[in-house]
């Protein structure tokens, strides 16, 4: 399985690796499937969210 950077965008996540989906829900990313969040990297929706990308990263890379 691929692994998430903070490049990686919502809609690869989402794609790659669907179990990632409730980490981002539970730090108020509820607009997974808008079209801009998308084409969104995982680094630009945590600065929006005033999140640490890494912690984040490193969050979802840890979900089964």
């Amino acid at each position: 399985m691929a692994e998430i950077t903070k490049d990686t965008t919502i809609g690869e996540i989402l794609r790659i690796k669907p179990s990632a989906a409730p980490v981002l829900m539970e730090i108020g990313m509820h607009c997974l499937g808008c079209p801009s969040a998308q084409g969104e990297t995982i680094e630009e929706a945590a600065m929006v969210h005033g999140i640490d990308v890494n912690e984040l990263v490193s969050k979802m890379n840890s979900v089964e």
